[in-house]
């Protein structure tokens, strides 16, 4: 697989161990990517800005290297091409690079993406009704009267 950046938007099938049938289908733009897939039944397309991904990297070995269009979340990293030439792929690298005005990544450590959180944000919190209210509310001492007589008026 070896795709020319210069014939942009271009449209390809890639490997995805997830989806129904191991295939994904993208399709690749100057500004945005589009992932489409079937996973259990449900299909899906997935557009996300270019400038969304963090840049281009090299992966494999020294036999067979591919460049990747590298994104936070793995399952949305994008092949690009397979080069097992050093030279030619240190050129088309470059060359992916300044097309998306990505950075070159040198190697593909990277921070994982933050954990989700999986528990109710609000649970701690009061209850609706709760809120109106001042919590300990209690009587100021200069509405209290004592030792004063109540007056009463009767009609």
């Amino acid at each position: 697989m070896r795709l020319d950046p210069h014939s942009l938007p271009v449209s390809f099938e890639a490997h995805d161990v997830r989806a129904d049938g191991g295939v994904r289908h993208i399709e690749l733009h100057r500004e945005q990517v589009v992932l489409r897939r079937a996973v259990r039944g449900m299909r899906m397309a997935i557009n996300v800005r270019v400038s969304d991904f963090l840049g281009i990297a090299v992966r494999g070995s020294d036999e067979t290297r591919m460049l990747v269009l590298v994104h936070r979340d793995p399952s949305l990293s994008i092949p690009l091409c397979d080069v097992p030439d050093a030279e030619a792929i240190a050129e088309t690298w470059q060359l992916w690079s300044d097309i998306f005005a990505l950075p070159q990544l040198e190697d593909d450590a990277r921070d994982p993406a933050p954990r989700r959180r999986r528990h109710n944000a609000i649970r701690s919190r009061r209850p609706k009704f709760l809120v109106r209210r001042r919590a300990g509310a209690s009587l100021d001492a200069a509405t209290i009267h004592r030792g004063e007589y109540e007056i009463i008026a009767r009609d």
